[in-house]
């Protein structure tokens, strides 16, 4: 009986899962920076090619 106890109540499984979630949060929020800054890298790269190109154009 007090074998069943000791196992209802521990909580070493409880604070590994608990920094899986926090990791996971973490993970996700770097994902996210990475497509949003991704799209404006890709944004600036290609007016700056444009301007290579095309010296005259309205942004340069």
């Amino acid at each position: 009986m007090n074998t069943l106890r000791e196992l209802f109540f521990e909580e070493d499984g409880a604070a590994a899962a608990e920094y899986a979630l926090i990791l996971a949060i973490i993970g996700s929020a770097i994902a996210v920076a990475a497509v949003l800054l991704g799209t404006n890298i890709g944004t600036a790269i290609t007016d700056a090619a444009t301007c290579v190109a095309n010296p005259s154009a309205a942004n340069c």
